[in-house]
């Protein structure tokens, strides 16, 4: 199976656009939290975890039946149909006055699913199951690319007023939708799809086919417990920013516009060598030492120039997604690459839902006025030491005929 070139280009340029959405609003949620009444910064970091938990929450539920409507429909008319609703979502965010106006918007948002989920199902339609690492890193690199230009625009524009980078994310999510529309073909021809019927409405349904799948198990434990300890950045990166080295939003934005340069870096430069010389288990092994070294790192952190050091290495954890997805979609039949994309993202979405909830109240604990002990790094350490838990699993991916056995 060849690869589709153009259309694998414009999905790449989907989520480039994508991750600017997503990045440009990161810079000023402490400013934005107290917009809506949040008095201090840690009470601002527990709603914006809040926010960020309703998205994941209706995500979890939605994302199997996003990838299974996909399966059975075409990936088209879902990625449009996401990229709809995440601008209005955008819309309803500049116009809100109230954290319960925030709340709604990003919960409907959640309910729609994400791009990503069919973008990384149509990347896997068209290219062939020995070059799927590699192409899903690019999926990452484009997300990188992205967040190199999305915060440093955000906290740009946020000069202008708090909320003008969600009307330039909903400008952007617009104009994507759009171009989609007129240039976007199906990847998915009729005769490999499948009928959507009342099973694929329960998600837990899809999540007990994926684990039946052999192969599939110790992939998705992997990712599930990685993408919990990595929602520390996320939910917290901005509010430790300040509270650490009061970084204003230009500065937030431009360190995360900085890792998310070395996260593209990895993706495009390294991802296919390492991949190629150690395999997807090796490498999802490697990947995960990295992430124990940089959530250290920052949660030991006290000073910039040592932010600097380590944000090189944890940039390099980026590398564990795509080859664990990769490693995901292989051991599945094609017809079913929607469900597990779907799958996958909810255990992200899940993750998303419990890291804030999880994270966000260290956080207050140890950087809060009355902390007995301060220390803004320690939600980092907490990350570490879940990572550390997931490296004897992983270890046995890289095992000859593991796979075969979970």
């Amino acid at each position: 199976m060849a690869l589709r070139i153009g259309p694998y280009v414009f999905i790449l340029a989907t989520l480039v656009i994508d991750a600017i959405g997503i990045g440009i609003v990161f810079p000023i949620m402490p400013d934005l939290m107290e917009r809506v009444g949040a008095h201090d910064t840690a009470e601002g970091s527990i709603w914006a975890g809040v926010l960020m938990a309703a998205y994941a929450g209706a995500q979890f539920v939605f994302g199997p039946i996003v990838g299974s409507v996909s399966d059975a429909w075409g990936r088209k008319p879902v990625l449009l149909a996401a990229l709809f609703f995440l601008a209005i979502d955008y819309v309803v965010m500049a116009l809100a006055g109230t954290f319960w106006l925030l709340l709604i918007g990003r919960t409907l948002a959640g309910l729609a699913g994400a791009t990503f989920i069919t973008a990384t199902a149509y990347i896997s339609d068209i290219t062939p199951r020995e070059d799927r690492a590699a192409r899903f890193g690019m999926i990452g690199a484009a997300f990188g690319i992205g967040f190199v230009i999305g915060p440093s625009l955000g906290g740009l524009v946020a000069a202008w007023h708090v909320t003008a980078p969600f009307w330039v994310a909903a400008v952007l999510a617009a104009a994507n939708l759009v171009l989609g529309l007129l240039v976007l073909p199906e990847s998915l021809p009729k005769d490999r799809r499948r009928a959507f019927g009342a099973r694929d409405l329960n998600p837990f349904a899809s999540f007990a086919i994926a684990w039946a799948m052999p192969g599939m198990a110790i992939p998705l434990i992997c990712i599930g417990l990685f993408e919990f300890a990595n929602m520390v950045y996320p939910t917290l990166w901005a509010f430790w920013g300040r509270e650490m080295f009061g970084w204003s939003a230009l500065v937030i934005g431009l360190s995360l516009s900085g890792y998310g340069l070395l996260a593209a870096l990895a993706q495009i430069f390294v991802m296919p060598v390492a991949v190629a010389r150690l395999g997807e288990g090796r490498l999802a092994l490697c990947g995960l030492i990295t992430a124990l070294v940089g959530f250290m790192g920052f949660g030991l952190a006290g000073s910039v120039w040592a932010v600097a050091l380590v944000m090189p290495l944890a940039a390099l954890s980026d590398l564990v997604p795509p080859t664990l997805t990769a490693l995901s979609a292989n051991a599945a039949d094609e017809d079913r690459q929607g469900m597990i994309q779907g799958v996958i993202a909810s255990l992200g979405s899940l993750a998303a839902v419990i890291g804030p909830l999880v994270f966000t109240p260290v956080f207050s604990v140890f950087a809060g006025p009355d902390a007995a002990v301060r220390m803004p790094g320690a939600p980092f350490l907490l990350s570490a030491a879940i990572v550390a838990c997931v490296l004897p699993l992983a270890y046995r991916l890289t095992r000859p005929g593991v796979q075969n056995r979970a």
